[in-house]
Formats: structure tokens, C-alpha cells, sequence
């Protein structure tokens, strides 16, 4: 049996492609570090990380990128010999000019080692690498055009010479779109002497859709599928599965095919997704000559689909597990903001046993967080730290945040208070960049203190003990849907990028000398899809 979402939590734009045996998954991660996430499977229902790529600032620079920047929609494909990923590194979003830049790096296999960075040019993003039955490979994107505010300028093709390591020849414009417009996240497919062109269309909220059209010459021109869009939820706003769309096809080995999309999950009246936008998958019926459709002859996608042996393991949608900080290093559920994580900033060796956050910049930084956090993949989330902190001011603190972006997140924070020397914990929130904080409760002044957060769909509850059993409330129940992307983006005076999800984690902040840390001993999560938290 698989379960939509496959992969729960902030996983958008996937990227499929299948190589003997195995299906492999990548996906975008925006300002997060290590860039791209990629996923492994043998039965399209139970998947595991498998690669973090790019894990290097030489292939990936994001220091300063805005919110929602950065990585953006890669694609992972094989020649035969060698993985292939196409990423955008976007460096900018707003007003007219958009920064783009194109990557692409190779490895003989998915765990590595992948190369160093090649340019490939900064048109536009949604970048996608074909691979031509006659050898020839090519690169497309969706193209930026900046002309009267226009933006989305249609899908354009060039060919990429992987001697030269460049793209060679004309820029071929070779489709406009359809009249869903915002013509991105594009994917060639070649069949029964047809080149399938996928489109994502319709924008990344709930009018999101997956597009098709074919043409006898890769150039074109392009006849769009009779019955476009061939997945969509834009028409079912009742439907459990929202905003699906930017979707890959991928063949398994027995000539049928899948397609894996991103969606949303809204829990409330107002539409908010807190888990940010997922990946899920549905059957792809395709007959020779014929055009693709979903196997149940509807556009929306199923929560459930049978598949395979009905005696192998099912999916694992709840979870408990405890992060052990040990000399082995950082657990890669966790990534860090737009750098990498480095032992001067994150120790694993300054004190055995523990996970020193020396502080740095505060949480609105777009340069030197020290934060390491994981994805939010439940409805129904615990998460409890345990750390030993000794501020002297109130301009240093440590503790567990509930986190989105620089302008949205909740920090449940111990700090110092200079008059009485001892420590204070409050809870901080920031919506919008407008900063609030809870009444300052005094703990004491030396040990460990334990931190929890109770994330119950709309609600997030922060608690505050030193001997871990005996829990005490901070404030009030604060609210978790402000961590969705749908608030964000419908908050602002414009429009602005909110292409993520929610995180929870550790960090570190000392506004005064940057010297200050806190050790933390170890984090604690457990989610489940159903039901309340114990």
C-alpha cells in the first residue's frame, strides 16, 4: 500500500528517475544546507535518504540568498553511466530582475563523489537535463523575461556538449505554455517516436497543475494534450491533497508508469499547509501512440494506492527518535540556514557527548545562524531538548525554535539576566518581522534545562523544566499556522517567495561577542499523522 504523501514534510518540486532496481527521489531545499535531498526506494512506497550532494560551498554558495531562495527544483536523471543534477541557485527574487544561475554536477553513483560545479547559464530556473536516444543531451528551463513584468516567458531549449562542459548552439524557444499560464518545471520524455514535454502550470498555490504536450521534432511545434491538465486538485477545494502539480514521469520495469507531484496539506479554514509542500505519487496509463492520463481516468490524485506485494512492510507514518550529539557528527535529518555545518560553529568535539552552538547572528540573519534544525513532518509533533547554557546578558541565548523563516518563527529561549546574574526563558515569536516576546519567567541559575514543544496542528505549546519530568508551561499556546507558507506569502504588503516548510531545532545567539555557546546533550522527536500526543 502507498500513502500520499510519500515523502511527508517540506519536500517540493521532485525530481524521479529509476536506474535497474531503484528509484531515486530529489528534491528542492532553498536556503537549507546541504542542498538537494535525494531519496532511494524499491517499492515506490517506503523510501530513505540517500545523498545530500551538495555539501560544499564550492558547489553551493547561498550566504545572503533571501528567504525561499537558493536551491530551487533539481532534476536527477542517468545516461547510463552517470547521475546527472541540474539545480538553480537563485540569488535574488524581487522586483523585475531575477538571479538564476544553473548547475549541473555528475557522480558515477548516488552516495558520490559529485563534481565540482558546471555553469550552464542563468535564463531562467526549473532547470532539466534530457538525454536523447541519439546521445545528445539537453538542457531545458523555464525562461525569466523581465519585459513589462511578464516573468514566466515559456520553455526554451539548448543543447549541452559534455566534452566542451558547456551548453553549444542556438537557445530554442520551443513552448509558450497553455492558457494556464506560469509555464515552468519542465521535463522531456521521448515515446513511440514523440518528444513528451511535462509542464508545471498554473502558479505554486492552489491553482497548481501538471501539463503535457508532444511534437514529432524536439524544437517543436508542441500540441498540448487534449485533455490538459492531467493532474490537478484546483477544481476540489474540499480534496485532502491541495495544490498538486510540477510533476515528473518516471517508466518502471515492467513498461508502466508513475508520476510523483508535490502537494499540500491545509488543516484549517484559512488554508494553511504547516507542513509546507510534500511529494506524492499516482499511476500513469499511457497506451502506445496514445497520450498519458492517471489511471483512474480522474485529474485528482488518490490518498492511498495499491501497489505491489500486499504482504510487504507498510509505510511508517508516526516516528520517535532521539538525536544523540556524538563525535560521529551532526544526524543528517538536520541542516543548517544557507551554510554549511562546520565544527567552528557547530562542535562536536569541544565538549564529548554534547553539540556546542557557539552563538552568532540573530534569527533575521541572512549570513552566520548558528541553527541546525530538521523538517516538521507530522501533524502532531513533540520535540524536547536538553541544554546547559550559561548567558551572562540578555543579549545571549540558546534553546528550541519552532522555525520557518527569518520573519516567522518561535523561539522558546533561556537567556541571562545581568542584574540578578541568574537566567530567564520566554518564549519569542516574530510574524512578519513584528517581534514579540512572553513574560520573562526565571529558572535557575545553574544545570541543565529541558525544553519541549507540543505542536497540535494549529497550536504549538512550549514547556520549561530542570528535571525533565516535572513541566511547567511558558506563556500562552502561540500559533503554529504561522509557519506555512500560506501565511507567508498572504501577509505581506507583496507578494513574497514562501516556498518551504517548517523546521524545529536548536540555536545560538550572542549579539555581543559572538563567543557565548551552549552544549546541547540531545533532541528528542516524536510525530504521528492521528490523534493527539500523549
Amino acid at each position: 500500500m502507498i500513502r500520499n504523501p510519500i515523502l511527508r514534510g517540506f519536500h517540493p518540486d521532485p525530481s524521479i528517475v529509476r536506474v535497474e532496481d531503484e528509484y531515486f527521489i530529489a528534491t528542492s531545499t532553498f536556503e537549507w544546507f546541504p542542498g538537494v535531498r535525494i531519496y532511494k526506494s524499491t517499492d515506490l512506497a517506503t523510501w530513505e535518504l540517500a545523498a545530500r550532494p551538495l555539501d560544499r560551498v564550492s558547489q553551493l554558495d547561498m550566504r545572503g540568498v533571501p528567504d525561499s531562495c537558493g536551491i530551487w527544483a533539481p532534476c536527477l536523471s542517468h545516461d547510463g553511466d552517470l547521475f546527472w543534477l541540474v539545480y538553480s541557485n537563485v540569488k535574488s527574487f524581487d522586483g523585475v530582475w531575477k538571479d538564476t544561475p544553473n548547475y549541473l554536477v555528475t557522480a558515477p553513483t548516488i552516495n558520490g563523489p559529485w563534481s565540482e560545479p558546471i555553469y550552464l547559464g542563468s535564463h531562467g530556473f526549473d532547470g532539466s537535463m534530457f538525454h536523447d536516444e541519439d546521445g545528445r543531451h539537453w538542457f531545458l528551463s523555464m525562461l525569466v523575461d523581465h519585459r513589462k513584468g511578464k516573468f514566466f516567458g515559456g520553455i526554451v531549449l539548448q543543447e549541452y556538449d559534455h566534452q566542451q562542459q558547456s551548453l553549444i548552439g542556438p537557445v530554442h524557444h520551443i513552448f509558450e505554455g497553455t492558457s494556464l499560464e506560469r509555464t515552468e518545471g519542465p521535463h522531456l520524455y521521448q515515446r513511440d517516436g514523440y518528444y513528451y514535454l511535462l509542464t508545471a502550470e498554473g502558479g505554486t498555490d492552489y491553482d497548481h497543475a501538471v501539463t503535457i504536450a508532444r511534437s514529432p521534432s524536439i524544437f517543436g511545434p508542441y500540441e498540448v494534450h487534449p485533455e490538459n491538465p492531467i493532474l490537478t486538485t484546483s477544481h476540489d477545494p474540499e480534496h485532502p491533497l491541495q495544490r498538486t502539480g510540477h510533476g515528473d514521469l518516471v517508466m518502471n520495469q515492467d513498461g508502466s508508469w508513475h508520476i510523483v507531484f508535490l502537494t499540500g496539506r491545509p488543516i484549517t479554514e484559512k488554508r494553511r499547509c504547516i507542513l509546507g509542500r510534500e511529494t506524492a505519487i499516482e499511476e500513469i496509463d499511457w497506451p502506445e501512440g496514445d497520450w498519458p492520463r492517471l489511471t483512474t481516468g480522474d485529474k485528482r490524485p488518490r490518498l492511498t494506492l495499491s501497489q505491489g506485494d500486499p504482504d510487504s512492510p507498510s509505510q511508517k507514518i508516526n516516528q520517535s527518535i532521539i538525536y544523540r550529539f556524538s563525535q560521529r557528527g551532526v544526524h543528517p535529518d538536520f541542516q543548517s540556514l544557507r551554510i554549511p555545518i562546520e565544527e567552528a560553529w557547530c562542535s562536536v568535539h569541544a565538549r564529548p557527548g554534547y553539540l556546542r552552538l557557539y552563538g552568532r547572528d540573530s534569527l533575521s540573519s541572512f549570513q552566520r545562524q548558528s541553527l541546525v534544525a530538521r523538517r516538521v513532518s507530522h501533524f502532531q509533533m513533540e520535540a524536547v531538548v536538553c541544554l546547559e547554557f550559561q548567558p551572562s546578558s540578555f543579549q545571549e541565548m540558546a534553546g528550541l525554535v519552532c522555525y520557518y523563516n527569518t520573519a516567522h518563527y518561535h523561539y522558546l529561549a533561556v537567556s541571562g539576566d545581568e542584574k540578578s546574574g541568574g537566567r530567564t526563558i520566554q518564549i519569542i515569536s516574530s510574524v512578519t518581522h513584528e517581534v514579540s516576546e512572553s513574560s520573562l519567567m526565571d529558572i535557575e541559575a545553574e544545570g541543565p534545562v529541558f525544553l519541549k514543544a507540543v505542536w497540535n496542528r494549529e497550536s504549538i505549546t512550549f514547556y520549561v523544566s530542570t528535571h525533565e519530568n516535572a513541566w511547567t508551561q511558558v506563556g500562552h499556546p502561540v500559533d503554529g499556522t504561522i509557519l506555512s507558507d500560506d501565511f507567508v506569502r498572504d501577509s505581506g504588503k507583496s507578494y513574497r517567495p514562501a516556498f518551504t516548510g517548517s523546521f524545529v531545532g536548536i540555536c545560538c545567539q550572542d549579539l555581543r561577542f559572538q563567543k557565548g555557546y551552549g552544549d546541547f546533550k540531545w533532541m528528542r522527536y516524536r510525530g504521528k499523522d492521528e490523534g493527539l500526543l500523549p
